[in-house]
């Protein structure tokens, strides 16, 4: 087994093996990950901290030994806080990396971070304040920075940046947690999950107080959340239909 580690800001994990082919997410700055299978342009690979699959571009990671993968397993993970920070290389070069890089990986990029940063797990009522952060970026499929971003992409970042770990699809986080009969039993930072018509989990936003809801639709937004879904009140209509609400934390 091989391993490696992301030592570029953010790079597309795609479908296939071609840079034509679907971004299904990305990985940031510092995340380590397995390579499966390995060809001459591109590699399929595992990432360590939802097991998401994937093919990248051999060009855009850094392969690290056993002994390194190990050592960077044992450290609790220490993330960037602000929207855009910088590394320095040993060449005191900057590089800029989105909120949610994971700077405790730093060492063996032979890099330096001196930003704000966020690490432990951090009570519910912090997830709120962290959506918040994300506010009006744009919808990007498979993204998961503030400069691009979709739905379950967002709920994972504000879950992991307070250290609570989700799956990356809607479908799959649906499976977490313990369900609630009623949207008056949810509390703030509790996922909402919305389904298609044939009862597929398409959609998850963050539940709010006084039934709001936060999510990715287009952008980053707020809107009213009821027991038929979430309600646009610029389109004076529904546009997500409610599956279930689930507590996770």
């Amino acid at each position: 087994m091989k391993y490696g580690i992301f030592h570029l800001s953010i790079v597309p994990v795609r479908l296939e093996a071609a840079d034509t082919s679907e971004m299904v997410t990305q990985a940031l700055y510092g995340e380590s990950f397995k390579l499966l299978e390995q060809r001459k342009k591109w590699s399929r690979i595992r990432l360590d901290d939802d097991h998401y699959e994937g093919w990248v571009d051999n060009k855009q990671f850094m392969e690290v030994d056993v002994t390194t993968y190990q050592l960077l397993q044992e450290k609790k993970p220490v993330y960037t806080s602000d929207l855009i920070d910088f590394v320095t290389s040993e060449e005191n070069l900057l590089i800029s990396i989105p909120m949610g890089s994971v700077v405790s990986n730093c060492n063996p990029l032979g890099h330096t971070f001196e930003g704000h940063q966020i690490s432990g797990q951090h009570p519910k009522k912090q997830l709120v304040d962290t959506a918040l952060l994300y506010l009006n970026a744009p919808y990007m499929w498979g993204g998961k920075t503030p400069f691009g971003i979709d739905c379950s992409g967002f709920t994972q970042m504000v879950y992991k940046l307070n250290g609570h770990m989700l799956k990356r699809d809607a479908s799959e986080q649906a499976t977490q947690g313990e369900a609630l009969s009623f949207i008056e039993e949810s509390e703030p930072g509790d996922l909402a999950f919305f389904d298609n018509a044939e009862g597929h989990i398409i959609h998850v936003g963050i539940i709010m107080e006084d039934h709001y809801i936060i999510h990715a639709h287009g952008k980053v937004r707020i809107d009213r959340i009821d027991h038929s879904g979430i309600f646009n009140v610029e389109k004076n209509t529904h546009t997500h239909k409610l599956r279930v609400i689930k507590k996770i934390i």
